[in-house]
């Protein structure tokens, strides 16, 4: 199959996708939005500083950054608390453009949920995916990694929704997920939540996580074509050697998905990149960085997220990112910020707006 008989997401240029740049695709619903709940897109828009032309072309690109500032301005002048997860409710698989197209036609769900889990950077370069299989159950889930991006409650549950729609559109209308966690504080009526997952989720997770079970992964997608597949994964190898981004880079990405797996370590981060951790490191020094530094990054942004989003104890974060006691974190953040989780937490608590 030559690349001119390909859809059109498959050809579309992707190279403008950077680090902490997300594609427009999932954002696109947002006017129309703000519309539905009565208040003017232009408006609502440049009071974000954020120019609206933007989401005319799905594959335009956006910084992370800008799409919190957009879903705070959102979420104050709708007084809709579950702004984001309204917008992802209104998007599918066809939001991830290329990559998207590529889950569709891998011959299993494993498959499928793998590819977007490994090619997301050809669409998103903020966040990470991530696909854990256990015994009976399997979680999908996302994480933001792009440090001093606001509003990382609404891009949690815009995520889930999405990630909600792509299972269902690859499984069929039987799908259901078993349980839904979401890494913020239970809202007040979180029935919102329920009429979208079709489940109370878990609030004050750990991190996003649409859990289902297993025996969904081995089963083949009706309609998935193998001729297309292999052209489509072609094209993500080219395009991928292209946009994937220097060293460090990689390593965030990576690092960031171990720390909130409960892992982190240099020989982990290794092993993904078929790499000796003593290399690794060499090699992250000729760039200015080190492991360690990377690490400790992810586990700041990581420890900000659950004091500002979730009502977790200051013992249970510590616990989730791994340390031995809650003293032992405590100097740990107080180095990396100069203060103390509790007081951290009041400076930047999160406001919810009653719906």
């Amino acid at each position: 199959m030559n690349q001119a008989s390909l859809p059109k997401a498959a050809t579309a240029q992707v190279s403008a996708v950077i680090d902490g740049a997300v594609r427009a695709g999932p954002l696109v619903a947002i006017p129309q939005l703000l519309r539905d709940l009565g208040q003017d897109p232009t408006a609502v828009f440049s009071a974000a500083d954020f120019d609206l032309r933007v989401l005319e072309d799905s594959e335009n690109t956006v910084s992370f950054t800008a799409v919190g500032r957009l879903l705070d301005t959102c979420v104050e002048a709708t007084a809709c608390p579950h702004f984001g997860l309204l917008i992802g409710q209104r998007v599918g698989i066809e939001g991830l453009g290329l990559v998207g197209l590529l889950a569709q036609h891998s011959p299993t769900l494993e498959q499928a949920l793998r590819n977007i889990a490994l090619h997301l950077h050809l669409h998103d370069r903020g966040a990470v995916p991530t696909l854990s299989v256990g015994q009976s159950e399997a979680s999908l889930g996302y994480i933001v990694y792009q440090p001093g991006v606001t509003a990382t409650a609404q891009i949690y549950d815009l995520s889930a929704a999405v990630g909600y729609n792509i299972l269902h559109t690859l499984c069929g209308s039987r799908w259901r997920p078993q349980s839904v966690h979401l890494p913020h504080v239970e809202p007040n009526d979180p029935a919102p939540y329920q009429r979208v997952f079709g489940v109370t989720p878990s609030f004050d997770a750990e991190q996003t996580a649409l859990v289902f079970a297993v025996d969904w992964l081995e089963r083949p997608l009706p309609g998935a074509d193998p001729v297309l597949y292999q052209a489509l994964q072609e094209r993500v190898t080219e395009l991928s050697a292209t946009v994937y981004g220097d060293l460090p880079s990689q390593v965030r990405r990576i690092a960031c998905n171990l720390v909130h797996c409960g892992s982190g370590s240099l020989e982990s981060a290794a092993e993904v990149l078929s790499m000796h951790p003593r290399t690794l490191n060499r090699r992250l020094r000729r760039s200015g960085t080190s492991y360690r530094q990377i690490r400790v990054e992810c586990s700041f942004a990581h420890a900000c997220h659950l004091l500002r989003e979730t009502e977790l104890p200051i013992t249970e974060i510590a616990f989730r990112l791994g340390y031995s006691s809650s003293p032992a974190f405590i100097r740990a953040f107080h180095r990396w910020s100069g203060s103390t989780p509790a007081a951290w937490r009041v400076s930047h608590q999160v406001v919810c707006t009653p719906p």
